[in-house]
């Protein structure tokens, strides 16, 4: 049984101060694989005075080298890559040659990235008539991460905000630190000035508000349920520091009457159950046209039961367990939801796959027949859960579509992409994926209305964690 009880902070690994200990679950075998001690409002203070301490020396650390730290933090994840992907199997039960894929690779490539951007946007000095406009460093950064992509969304903040010149304390989801030990060991591994990066172990609902609220962090990056997102804002508002938030989503996905239902429909399909359908950007609501419903319900069923809900380990495994116990219960809480409000299962459903007798697996799930005033059609279920609804012309399914709390993602699948960027254009999110196209780390990430505010991966993210500096000459 592994003992997580100390934190890096400052360069070094301390002992945490917390009597309060997190048993973490393999949510494949139910097992507990380590007990994860929580840090105090002290061990959070000691790292907030390190990331202070070290600021000053690397924000004015040339860019070039920042740039080199990133390069060897991406050559050490190379190292570590088995490493990494064991991290995820054990915490959050991903299939293990699925990880590079979904968690691991972009991750890495980010590093170099954010280093080879920084080097060509942060020295560079615009010029307007009379006034010089710079850029500088917002200073401290909290980053508070989710458990469904650990180290993708941690690299997501981490790349751009080191880039930049700031200094961080990352704070990871208590279900998930396996990976988030892994980067501070390599980064103490590449030599990483200490301070710069502080790792704190701990439980959201109580770190978060020390660290929204703290006087001495410019910025807090918070990636979450929007319901916990409120309350970062609220806290952080009381010393108005920057806040960029990546929240909920219940993203609709338009297929038209003239698009290629089974290519469309295989990759909705597809797209929900990766993950095991913990994806804040799935594209859970299929709105299709009730004259080729017949058409579609067919592909889905056809696609959904290719998926092979397995053992991690398992080669052909496509889909692992749930992360965990409680997110198990959740996601059957709203199958029997569904049920009751009338929507038509056409597969999955509560009951745990033949093939396994323990672990927080659940069969992939589709409903049709799923209207917009149904609550499995619009509140974010976070599991592998797909609701087909039906629309009769285009201006429906655009109104069903914006008819959402939630702006984080959208897609289209139309007869082309001339087709489909009108649509495109019309949807009410922070991103669409047209005629089946996949996640890019040079697009900004982000949603309107109740999913969130600012932008994460793309040139955009660089611009979070920057200030600008008007000299008027």
């Amino acid at each position: 049984m592994k003992q997580l009880d100390h934190a890096y902070i400052d360069g070094n690994w301390h002992p945490l101060q917390g009597q309060n200990k997190f048993s973490l679950i393999n949510p494949a075998t139910q097992d507990s694989v380590a007990h994860v001690t929580m840090a105090t409002t002290a061990d959070v203070e000691l790292a907030v005075d390190a990331a202070n301490k070290a600021f000053p020396a690397w924000s004015n650390t040339p860019v070039s080298e920042r740039a080199k730290y990133l390069n060897a933090i991406a050559d050490e994840m190379l190292v570590r890559y088995d490493d990494l992907v064991e991290a995820h199997v054990v915490s959050m039960g991903c299939p293990a040659h699925l990880v590079g894929a979904y968690h691991l690779d972009c991750a890495i490539d980010a590093m170099r990235y954010y280093g080879e951007l920084a080097i060509k946007t942060m020295d560079k000095i615009e010029e307007r008539e009379n006034i010089l406009l710079t850029k500088q460093p917002i200073g401290v950064c909290a980053l508070i991460n989710p458990w469904n992509y650990p180290l993708h969304q941690l690299v997501g903040k981490l790349a751009p905000a080191l880039a930049a010149g700031c200094t961080v304390i990352e704070k990871p989801a208590e279900q998930t630190p396996l990976a988030d030990l892994i980067m501070a060991e390599i980064c103490y591994k590449v030599g990483l000035p200490a301070g710069v990066f502080n790792l704190v172990f701990g439980y959201g609902f109580e770190i978060g508000p020390i660290m929204a609220q703290h006087p001495k962090i410019n910025m807090i990056s918070f990636t979450g349920s929007t319901r916990a997102g409120i309350e970062v804002a609220k806290n952080a508002a009381s010393s108005v520091k920057r806040v960029c938030q990546e929240l909920g989503g219940k993203s609709a996905y338009i297929i038209t009457e003239d698009a290629d239902i089974d290519a469309a429909v295989r990759y909705g399909v597809e797209d929900v159950m990766a993950n095991t359908g913990q994806t804040c950007n799935a594209l859970t609501r299929m709105l299709v046209p009730t004259s080729r419903y017949q058409e579609v319900i067919k592909s889905a069923k056809e696609a959904a039961l290719e998926q092979v809900v397995a053992d991690p380990y398992q080669a052909d495994a496509t889909m692992g367990p749930l992360a965990s116990e409680n997110q198990y219960q959740i996601v059957k809480d709203y199958i029997q939801l569904g049920i009751r409000e009338g929507a038509e299962l056409l597969v999955g459903g509560i009951e745990r796959p033949t093939n396994v007798s323990k672990g927080y697996y659940i069969k992939p799930t589709i409903f049709t027949k799923v209207t917009k005033h149904m609550r499995i059609g619009q509140e974010e279920i976070f599991g592998p859960v797909l609701c087909i609804m039906e629309y009769d012309d285009i201006e429906e399914a655009i109104e069903i579509a914006n008819d959402s709390q939630y702006g984080l993602s959208s897609g289209v699948y139309a007869k082309d992409k001339a087709a489909a960027l009108p649509i495109a254009a019309r949807l009410e999110a922070g991103q669409c994926y047209i005629q089946g196209a996949y996640f890019s780390m040079h697009a900004p990430f982000g949603g309107v209305k109740q999913s969130g505010n600012g932008r994460e991966w793309g040139e955009e993210s660089l611009q979070e964690y920057i200030e600008i500096k008007a000299i008027i000459c």
